[in-house]
């Protein structure tokens, strides 16, 4: 049992000296891998180290080149300012060196001028020792006497001069008066219109003539019936005249006809249905011209009432001009007027437009047109002030305002402008005549021309008959018999227009 015992305690021992050689050969192993592993991780690391380092190398050279590379261009920058500043520098010696030369030659100059100066000093003396010595007056005894003459004499011509100014200030008081007003009428221009009091209305053929008359004349009995317009169809080829003296009425007649010959069916109940359709159309367009003329002008807040009669003035006219386009142009000429003189423009305008209102009601009562119209602004609710424009630019009631005066002086430039009315016109014309034959009268004149309503007459000389010279004296000429002979609005602009022209053929 012990000898077992010892046996088995000798195998152990055995075993455990076996297990711890292998322990230590097995540690040795280890200790030798992570030797290796550790030698791979140094060397691993040795490379990493010298990648880096090539790297960092190389990213310093870069950074080395790229600031030599600015170091040149600013060396290179450096030395080319360096250079300018050079030639700069050598500019500017040279130009001290030339100011220097131009001082030393002002002084030469200067001191040769003190020497000049002293030598008249000297020769003025010895004259004014002559001049006592020949009149026995000393120079203040002499300067004296002619300060005294002097006096008078200037007392004399002031006192004319002040006569003068007086006259001149007379005359010049009157000359703005009337530039003021033609500055307005030529600043204003409109169309001039001249309606008659019948309307020709144009149709394709004759025969379409017999469908308007009717079936005993039924169809243009109806159309005079519904229009109260006077349908006069007689020989006249392709024409039909419509008479009325409501420009309203002729133009519902001109549409409706035109609506009935363009649709073909013309009957009596057709007739009275299309003219029902065109009176509506026209008093739509009415207001639609009182709305579009307001706006043209700038003028807001009418009633509606006062636009539908400012657009019935288009169809309206006094002594052959259109009542809309003098009431536009009167409109104008009062603001233009008014800035002119410093008043409110916009209330100029308002009461210029609707100076005339008072010509196309409705009813049409038996009072002057400038006092309905006054009555109609005031029922209307416009302002005192225009009120009493518009019933004063007759004279029919007392002028209250300053606005009042344009009013009446614009009204009458529109009306009296040159070609605004018909019973104007024939005096307007041979008033253009006159000037153009007024410059034929002068020898070497071959053509002339009155342009722009008489403001500038053209006048074509021969260039072979006039020189250039004889040309400026025959423009005043013209100009001055002008003003002697003629009466003309504003002023005439006259150009002398002098040719030279080589012709020649090639055959």
């Amino acid at each position: 049992m012990i000898l077992t015992i010892i046996v088995g305690v000798a195998a152990l021992l055995a075993g455990a000296g076996g297990c711890y050689a292998v322990f230590k050969i097995n540690e040795k192993k280890a200790q030798e891998e992570r030797k290796q592993e550790l030698e791979l991780l140094k060397q691993k690391k040795m490379i990493e180290a010298k990648e880096r380092f090539i790297a960092l190398k190389a990213e310093h050279e870069q950074q080395v080149q790229q600031r030599n590379a600015k170091l040149q261009a600013a060396e290179s920058k450096l030395q080319q300012r360096e250079l300018q500043l050079n030639q700069r520098h050598s500019e500017l010696q040279r130009k001290a060196n030339e100011n220097e030369a131009a001082r030393e030659n002002l002084d030469r100059q200067l001191a040769l001028l003190e020497g000049k100066e002293r030598e008249l000093e000297a020769a003025h003396r010895q004259v004014q020792e002559q001049l006592e010595t020949v009149s026995g007056l000393s120079a203040e005894q002499a300067k004296e006497q002619l300060v005294e003459s002097l006096k008078d004499e200037a007392k004399t011509a002031a006192m004319s001069y002040i006569n003068d100014i007086m006259e001149e200030a007379k005359m010049t008081a009157n000359k703005e008066a009337k530039k003021i007003v033609i500055k307005s009428i030529q600043r204003v221009a409109t169309e001039t219109a001249i309606e008659n009091s019948v309307t020709v209305f144009h149709i394709d053929s004759d025969e379409m003539k017999g469908r308007i008359i009717g079936r005993e004349g039924r169809n243009i009995r109806a159309l005079e019936a519904a229009t109260g317009v006077e349908i006069i169809v007689d020989d006249t080829p392709e024409a039909i005249v419509l008479s009325a003296f409501d420009p309203v009425r002729r133009e519902i007649a001109r549409l409706s006809l035109h609506q009935l010959v363009t649709d073909g069916r013309i009957h009596p109940a057709r007739i009275e249905e299309v003219v029902n359709k065109v009176r509506k159309q026209v008093e739509e367009e009415i207001i639609e011209v009182g709305k579009r003329t307001t706006i043209d002008l700038g003028i807001h807040g009418l009633h509606p009432e006062l636009i539908r009669l400012v657009g019935k003035m288009k169809y309206r006219s006094s002594y052959g001009q259109n009542l809309l386009q003098h009431a536009r142009e009167t409109a104008n000429l009062c603001a233009t007027m008014a800035s002119e003189l410093g008043l409110n423009a916009k209330k100029a305008k308002r009461a210029g437009l609707l100076h005339d209102i008072g010509k196309v009601p409705d009813d049409e009562p038996e009072l002057p047109h400038a006092i309905l119209g006054m009555r109609l602004a005031e029922k209307y609710k416009e302002k005192p002030d225009i009120c009493n424009a518009i019933g004063a630019h007759h004279d029919e009631v007392e002028m209250d305002t300053l606005i009042a005066p344009i009013v009446q002086v614009c009204d009458a430039i529109s009306g009296a402008r040159p070609g605004a009315r018909r019973e104007i016109v024939e005096a307007y014309i041979k008033r253009l005549n006159d000037l153009e034959n007024l410059a034929l009268s002068y020898p070497g004149v071959l053509k002339t021309y009155a342009i722009q309503a008489g403001r500038e007459l053209r006048v074509i000389v021969g260039a072979d008959k006039i020189d250039d010279k004889a040309t400026e004296m025959l423009s005043f000429d013209i100009a001055k018999k002008i003003q002697d002979e003629m009466t003309y609005p504003g002023q005439v602009k006259i150009t002398v227009i002098r040719e030279t022209r080589a012709v020649s053929y090639a055959k």
